[in-house]
């Protein structure tokens, strides 16, 4: 019966170690992911969401304005003819 209950505390011991591996491990898998995420995006120069917003709104003030001058072209050639 001694043995068996010693028997039982090293393998309970050893169940608690690896599940304390288990869980750092995982969240060193986790930060590794997200460090090699960051950097990909960083070399690709991917935008964020807002970046990408506000360079959408500039892209429509632009073509506006182009829209705004191809008209007056047009008419500044209509009153020439």
């Amino acid at each position: 019966m001694n043995n068996s209950s010693k028997l039982f505390e090293k393998f309970g011991k050893l169940l608690e170690e690896s599940i304390t591996n288990y869980k750092d491990i995982s969240s060193q898998i986790i930060n590794i992911c997200k460090s090699k995420r960051d950097d990909f995006i960083f070399k690709m120069k991917i935008t964020s969401k807002e970046e990408t917003e506000i360079l959408k709104k500039r892209l429509e003030k632009l073509e506006k304005k182009i829209e705004k001058l191809e008209k007056v072209k047009k008419i500044k050639k209509a009153r020439k003819l």
